[in-house]
């Protein structure tokens, strides 16, 4: 019996979730965009499909789109609420918009004569906007974060790359405050115990999910048709946000080792990067340093930077791929991984973060250091000429990744959201 089918008793009826600075409908691979964007839509969507009512709340940044988007099922809505400039600002600027932002959610919940039964929140920003409705509203605070501003700090090489205090300081206010924390993984677990000082009582370990409808195993002859790739060509694939935690870097170096050392094996390969906008007139300061990079290394040849792309193309992406490549340097999960994994197809990450609890080295994919390039080009070239392995790999992924199904992880959270409202009526 899986957690769907056991009973929930006192669900929420309507759950007020809280994604200030990024908009789960946006395209991923952005700067700002990428695995918390694609946590918040599908676990909306899965939860509206159980019957609950979810409003999700984020900032507007366009004022041309509607304010509420009716885009998570039937019983779901994206509402974007004016607080500031309504275009793209820097992260670090938001802050200073967020007593507009909790106006705008109180007068929406107040125009709808709506009541919430919880509050979800996403990343720092968000649960402090959470603590001040949570004032007015006098329901539980869930927070999950996502990323953490010590972990980022911890494996910065340089203060451009670090989190700045603030943001330290707002995670441990919010960690300090909200009635639960959920962690991905273990090692998130222990990273709010130890780098915080979070009450262990307050925490529970909660992984992502995956949407098996959307990825699934597909034909790759159909999938390299589908997004242009001649069948001939042996796919590499990275997904994310182009940023230096990213560890792309450590990617293109590999392929530059396995040119120098095999080239034959990589006659015809193709690697491609998603995210990002790799055609604009002004690219930001990583793009430019990794096509910099790329020509340094003289593998212009072999490796495409392909922009931004939404979720329902990455499928084909992956499908199409001999490998998906996650070289980074932290993440709090991996979802990308997952969703590859999902599909069957091979996974090659850093043995950092989530990743180090999601991939099973020489089970289900293949565990690297991180920023080892020497190492990356080894399991790189073991796939490429190894269909045996790369089979072997694939079937071991998918059967694991099934576990994460979205109705099994949003069952676990409901109870965790039950157990809240319990403790709150007992109040």
């Amino acid at each position: 019996m899986n957690n769907e089918q056991l009973t929930i008793h006192n669900p929420p009826r309507r759950l007020a979730v809280l994604s200030v600075h990024t908009c789960p409908l946006a395209m991923l691979g952005g700067k700002k965009t990428g695995g918390m964007n694609v946590y918040v839509r599908d676990f909306s969507i899965e939860l509206s499909r159980r019957g609950i009512q979810v409003d999700v709340f984020t900032r507007s940044q366009d004022d041309c789109i509607p304010r509420v988007a009716h885009d998570l099922g039937e019983n779901g809505r994206v509402i974007h609420i004016p607080a500031g400039p309504e275009e793209p600002v820097p992260v670090a600027d938001i802050q200073q918009y967020l007593d507009d932002f909790v106006q705008g959610v109180l007068n929406f919940a107040q125009a709808e004569a709506v009541q919430y039964d919880l509050i979800h929140s996403h990343y720092w920003l968000s649960g402090l906007v959470a603590e001040k409705l949570r004032d007015a509203w006098g329901i539980p605070i869930v927070q999950m974060f996502h990323t953490l501003g010590r972990m980022k700090n911890r494996i910065a090489q340089d203060d451009s790359q670090r989190a700045p205090q603030v943001r330290i300081e707002g995670e441990k206010h919010v960690i300090a405050i909200a009635d639960c924390l959920i962690a991905a993984t273990p090692a998130e677990e222990a990273q709010l115990h130890w780098l915080y000082g979070a009450d262990k009582e307050k925490i529970v370990t909660i992984p992502p999910g995956v949407d098996l409808e959307r990825f699934h195993p597909q034909s790759q002859t159909t999938a390299k048709d589908a997004v242009g790739i001649p069948q001939y060509h042996q796919n590499i694939v990275f997904a994310g946000r182009i940023e230096p935690l990213k560890g792309i870097d450590t990617l293109l170096r590999a392929i530059a080792l396995i040119q120098k050392r095999h080239p034959a094996a990589v006659t015809n390969v193709c690697v491609a990067i998603i995210g990002g906008d790799p055609w604009a007139d002004d690219p930001d300061a990583e793009m430019a340093r990794l096509q910099q990079l790329r020509a340094d290394l003289d593998i212009h040849g072999l490796v495409t930077f392909v922009g931004a792309k939404d979720q329902n193309v990455l499928p084909r992406y992956y499908a199409a791929a001999e490998m998906v490549v996650m070289p980074s340097h932290y993440e709090s999960f991996g979802l990308v991984a997952l969703e590859a994994m999902a599909m069957g197809t091979p996974v090659i990450a850093s043995e950092v973060g989530g990743l180090a609890f999601l991939v099973q080295d020489g089970v289900n994919g293949y565990h690297v250091p991180s920023r080892d390039p020497e190492a990356l080009a080894e399991r790189i070239y073991e796939l490429l000429t190894s269909q045996m392995c790369r089979d072997e790999l694939a079937q071991n992924a998918r059967r694991h990744a099934q576990q994460y199904a979205w109705p099994i992880i949003a069952g676990r959270m409901l109870r965790v959201y039950a157990r809240l409202r319990r403790v709150a009526d007992d109040c």
